[in-house]
């Protein structure tokens, strides 16, 4: 008589834990040949799942074990999701970005880099879910060097952990980054929040603190879209055109002036221009007069005078 078929699922996922590669579809053609030969029923089911995670781990070998793989840039800023197997990043993105993504409840359902674009404050950043990364990823195991060169082409970078899971588990994947040399802005999100029990993301605070993130909470989001914009290190400024401020701002690096905002509106406006009213953080009462090497900071609104 065969154990509960739940029982079976959960130690099957259990001997998968950190296998990749020839390594997995090893332990699953072996788990494979345990299972009872039922054709109908959970443990047919079973079955069926053990044969599509042989065949997608063969195509993620396929497809990550290449030297490179390209993400073509969009948006003002690329940040990167990284994480452990399973670690929440698919459903992060798709909630931040609505891209429809398969996602699984078991590890390696990505099989290689996602990309998708967010709003923030009205300015496209590209997110890109790297697939999760183990160990000796920084050695080439489980395609760790291709996806690690994606990495290093981002801006920054988020981690992200299960907020029931132990710190433990990211900082694995956080030392196969610093092997590869990769030394990017980051922040850590707490995933999976809507999971949480009663004291997960204070055990984790305790250990790093920084943000929780769930899917299921807007709130959350909007403060995580701020937080990875902070990220970015750029700054956000409105054009104003007779009151009506543009909804789309431009993205400007830190320390820019007047004549940079006028510069990236057109050349021969940044020529002519006397100078520019400033609403928002860097004046001093709305509607401020400044000059053309006024620096403009995260928020203003400025109005252009000819």
């Amino acid at each position: 008589m065969p154990m509960p078929h739940r029982t079976q699922m959960q130690l099957i996922k259990r001997r998968l834990i950190g296998k990749e590669g020839s390594e997995r579809v090893h332990a699953l053609r072996a788990i494979l040949q345990e299972l009872p030969g039922y054709r109908n029923g959970p443990y047919a089911d079973i079955r069926r799942w053990v044969l599509e995670q042989i065949e997608e781990t063969q195509k993620r070998s396929h497809v990550i074990q290449r030297d490179s793989i390209a993400i073509r840039r969009e948006g003002v800023a690329q940040v990167a999701l990284v994480g452990a197997p399973n670690a929440g990043k698919s459903s992060l993105l798709h909630a931040l970005s609505h891209v429809q993504i398969k996602i699984g409840d078991y590890a390696f359902t990505t099989l290689r880099p996602v990309a998708a674009l967010t709003h923030i404050g009205g300015v496209l950043v590209q997110l890109v879910e790297i697939p999760g990364l183990i160990s000796g990823a920084a050695e080439g195991r489980g395609g760790g060097r291709a996806l690690l060169g994606v990495l290093r082409s981002a801006d920054a970078i988020v981690y992200c952990l299960d907020v029931t899971e132990s710190f433990e588990a990211l900082q694995e994947v956080r030392n196969e980054v610093a092997l590869a040399g990769i030394d990017l802005p980051s922040m850590l999100a707490a995933t999976k929040m809507d999971e949480a029990k009663e004291g997960d993301l204070a055990t984790l605070q305790a250990a790093v603190p920084d943000l929780g993130v769930s899917i299921i909470d807007d709130e959350s989001l909007v403060a995580f879209k701020e937080a990875v914009w902070k990220l970015t290190g750029l700054i956000r400024v409105y054009l104003r055109h007779n009151k009506h401020v543009d909804e789309e701002p431009l993205a400007m690096e830190p320390g820019a002036s007047i004549i940079d905002v006028a510069t990236k509106v057109h050349k021969e406006l940044a020529a002519t221009f006397r100078g520019a009213r400033i609403w928002g953080p860097s004046a001093r009462f709305d509607g401020q007069q400044v000059g053309r090497d006024h620096l403009v900071q995260d928020g203003d609104s400025v109005e252009i005078i000819t």
